[in-house]
């Protein structure tokens, strides 16, 4: 196997950042667990694949700065504070922001797991109005919304069922995975039809 199948497995193109194959992983992960999927054998098959991929991934990729730290030279070049100051964040706070955000997903797996899709969702979307910036966090969302909308179409709720997967393209739409996977979950709903 080659470098670009192993981005392939994780839905992604060739030459992305590894912050990129790290969000995808965490994403695929989640939606592959053998813990949310018991007895699907496709679903694990998946899951060790995207495992491999990522292991891969990770030894060839180097890791990226987040923060990359400002120079001294920089710091004296920024101009004077103006009169009204505006008090800065604490350091500290993206730190907090982050441990909140793994508390959050740790909770959200427990409830995906324990089939409590409303709470799962209700949590989902409170981080992403957290943090709208994050994507890793709106794909989590994503992700609920389509694990919600399969357990609907089981339940043979079809239209309810529709919802929960259109709004999980609309909240991750760039991915192309969720898209082929939903196109696969739209057409089990026709077929219940």
């Amino acid at each position: 196997m080659d470098v670009e199948d192993y981005y392939r497995i994780l839905g992604l193109r060739s030459g992305v950042s590894f912050a990129d194959v790290k969000a995808s992983y965490r994403r695929l992960v989640q939606q592959y667990h053998p813990d949310i999927n018991p007895d699907d054998l496709k679903a694990k098959d998946k899951f060790i694949a995207v495992t491999e991929a990522y292991k891969f991934l990770q030894t060839v990729l180097p890791p990226e700065e987040i923060n990359p730290r400002t120079s001294a030279t920089e710091v004296q070049t920024q101009p004077a504070a103006p009169k009204t100051m505006v008090t800065p964040r604490p350091q500290n706070l993206q730190e907090i922001e982050q441990r909140l955000k793994w508390k959050t997903y740790e909770q959200l797996q427990r409830f995906l797991q324990e089939k409590r899709f409303p709470q799962a969702i209700a949590l989902a979307e409170a981080l992403v109005a957290r943090l709208p910036g994050d994507a890793e966090v709106r794909q989590w969302l994503a992700i609920a919304y389509q694990i919600w909308g399969r357990a609907l179409i089981t339940q043979k709720q079809l239209p309810k069922a529709r919802i929960y997967l259109k709004k999980a393209l609309k909240t991750d739409p760039y991915n192309k995975t969720l898209w082929s996977e939903i196109q696969q979950d739209f057409q089990r709903l026709e077929l219940k039809l």
